[in-house]
Order: structure tokens, then C-alpha cells, then sequence
């Protein structure tokens, strides 16, 4: 188990003040048996009402409305969570999905119905023959895929794009180059056009590199990130990451899952004006590893009462909320405190 502090600090400043139209955040992990929430503070300058909800997929998503104009608009993410991942060795595929090609069970395959449609029709033939260059007979579908994941990784160049949207994936074969999310995207493509169920993941990417100080080294770092994850007979949901060839690593730290890069986009919203009222755009991101948790403390002994010994007196346990909406103390043009939003988990 390896456990991780996230800070995601998202700052626009705007030439004048704008009116802010609705923000939709995905910056909340599910908490699942391999990734367990420990805590989750997001913080929204200026103040705004924060409605939670879960979409379609199960992703946790804020709806944000802001209720007065400004010149700036902070988004802060502050969480901890824990990971837990016993890596690449440890997939265990069923007898029945060993080798590719192989079927899905009837239930399987209606309920992937979505994650098993290609996107890019007009891409088919150009992601078909990538995919099926690396397929040979006999093949272990896992090594298939570890195939595919690695040839990303070695053959195809990264390079950041602050632009929003994604890539084609015959865009990216072309180019020979893409983001985190075009390689995802097209990893995701090749495998349904092979008859295997893949979606979308967002999150974060631990480097013990860039968290030591050193020079980054892992691609995409420092930013958030998206990778694949492939439902396999057995182990289920598998992660993939071909911006690094990494599999079931504990260093992707999921924070939501879609059919695609469009509804799984991290923060997401609109603003009343001219692209020229944009005068900066600062976004951080930094995932450092935390320490063990101290072990549980031996329970005390039990009080043995007698005679001389007058019962003692138990006091009141305070109240715990597990969520709550906080006010601190913040300036923004409005006069209004900034909203934080903790809600513990």
C-alpha cells in the first residue's frame, strides 16, 4: 500500500470581470478496494454553491455556479489517498480469455455494450491495421496488450498541448506523436477494434523523481493525466498507461473513468466575454508521497471497579461531520469568502 498527497491548483486572471457560467469539476476519487479516500478538500475562490453528484459512469463531479462577476477564479484540489496495487505480475486472466482471440461472456458483452463501440469510424481502417501488426497466432491477450502499450511508448513522441480536445487516432498514427490522452485514445481504439472492452481514465501520475527534486522521469508527470483501462475475463478493469508503458501501476491514481477523453475532462466550464479577457492561465499539479500510517494502538486495559474505586465518568464524544461547508476568511472583488468544501471520507 503507498499513500499520496495530491495539491491541484487551477488559477484563471481575467483582463476585467467576467461573469462565470457553470463549472462542471471531476477532481474527487471514487473510493474503491484498490484506492481508498482518505480526504478531500476543494477549495473556490470566489464563492460559489458546489452540488455533488454521480454521472453516468459513477464519477463524483462537483456542479459549481458562482453567483457574483470577478477578474480571477481559483479551483483548489487538496486530497489523500491510499493505493493499492499488486502490479503487472499479478493479473490473473481466465482460462476462457487466456489466448486472443476470445469471447466475452453474453452478459459481459451487453454490459460493455459502449466500451467495446469505436468512436472514430473514419479512423477504423488505419487503427485496425496498427492493431492487428502486432497480433500473432497463439497470442496471449495479455501480452497482446502489454504489446501494444510498449509500442506507444517506444515509437510514438510526447509532446504537452495546452489546447482542450483530442487528437484522432489516425491523426496520432500519423503524426507519430500526441498528449497523454491522444495515446490513451488510441490505445482504447485499438483495442475494441480487437473485440476488447476499453475506457477512458483521468487522473494523476506519481513520479518519485519530480517528487524527490530530481528531473522528471515519467512522462506526463506534473499535470494531470489519462490512461486506458481494458475489462478482462478474471481481473476485471486493468490499467494501461502507453505514455509509459506502465500496467497496474501504483503510481496512476484514478480519479474518474468514461467511454472517452470528452467526459472525463478534469475541470470544465465557461465564462462570459472575449478569448483577449484570458491574461493568464496557471494550473499545478504535485502528488508526493506520504508516510505509512502509524498501526493502530493496543486497546487499554479494562477498568476493574471496586468499592474503592468510583465508576468513572465517560464525556461526551464530540459531533464528527463527514461533510461540511466551510467559510474561511479570503478577499476576492465580491467582498465574499472563498467556499472550501472538505468532505472527509
Amino acid at each position: 500500500m503507498s499513500r499520496y498527497a495530491i495539491h491541484h491548483r487551477t488559477h484563471y486572471r481575467y483582463a476585467r470581470a467576467v461573469e462565470l457560467g457553470v463549472h462542471r469539476l471531476m477532481v474527487r476519487p471514487k473510493d474503491s478496494h484498490d484506492l481508498r479516500l482518505e480526504d478531500a478538500t476543494l477549495t473556490l475562490s470566489p464563492h460559489a454553491d458546489v452540488r455533488w453528484s454521480h454521472d453516468v459512469f459513477g464519477n463524483s463531479v462537483a456542479k459549481v455556479t458562482f453567483a457574483t462577476a470577478t477578474d480571477e477564479l481559483l479551483i483548489e484540489s487538496r486530497l489523500e489517498v491510499s493505493r493499492y496495487s499488486l502490479g503487472d505480475s499479478a493479473i490473473e486472466i481466465d482460462d476462457t480469455a487466456c489466448l486472443y482471440p476470445f469471447v466475452y461472456a453474453p452478459d459481459d458483452r451487453i454490459n460493455l455494450g459502449p466500451f467495446l463501440t469505436c468512436n472514430y469510424g473514419h479512423c477504423a481502417t488505419a487503427v485496425m491495421a496498427w492493431a492487428q501488426s502486432y497480433v500473432a497466432q497463439g497470442m496471449q491477450t495479455l501480452d497482446l496488450l502489454r504489446t501494444l502499450n510498449a509500442a506507444i511508448r517506444s515509437d510514438f513522441a510526447y509532446f504537452a498541448r495546452p489546447m482542450a480536445g483530442v487528437q484522432a487516432p489516425s491523426e496520432t498514427l500519423a503524426l507519430r506523436s500526441g498528449t497523454c490522452r491522444d495515446f490513451a485514445t488510441l490505445f482504447i481504439e485499438a483495442a475494441r477494434a480487437l473485440g476488447i472492452g476499453a475506457r477512458f481514465v483521468t487522473g494523476y501520475l506519481y513520479d518519485p523523481a519530480l517528487d524527490k527534486g530530481d528531473n522528471q522521469g515519467m512522462v506526463g508527470a506534473g499535470a494531470t493525466h489519462a490512461w486506458a483501462e481494458v475489462y478482462l475475463p478474471g481481473p476485471g478493469w486493468v490499467e494501461f498507461d502507453p505514455t509509459n508503458a506502465l500496467i497496474e501501476s501504483p503510481s496512476l491514481l484514478r480519479v474518474g473513468v468514461s467511454t472517452d477523453a470528452e467526459h472525463a475532462v478534469p475541470i470544465n466550464g465557461s465564462y462570459m466575454g472575449f478569448p483577449a479577457d484570458v491574461v493568464d492561465v496557471d494550473i499545478e499539479v504535485k502528488v508526493t508521497a506520504l508516510p505509512p500510517k502509524p498501526p493502530l494502538a493496543e486497546p487499554a486495559a479494562p477498568v476493574v471497579e471496586s468499592a474503592a474505586t468510583p465508576p468513572l465518568q465517560a464525556s461526551a464524544a464530540p459531533d464528527i461531520e463527514t461533510e461540511e461547508m466551510q467559510q474561511e476568511g479570503g478577499g476576492d472583488n465580491s467582498g465574499l469568502p472563498p467556499t472550501v468544501h472538505r468532505a472527509a471520507a
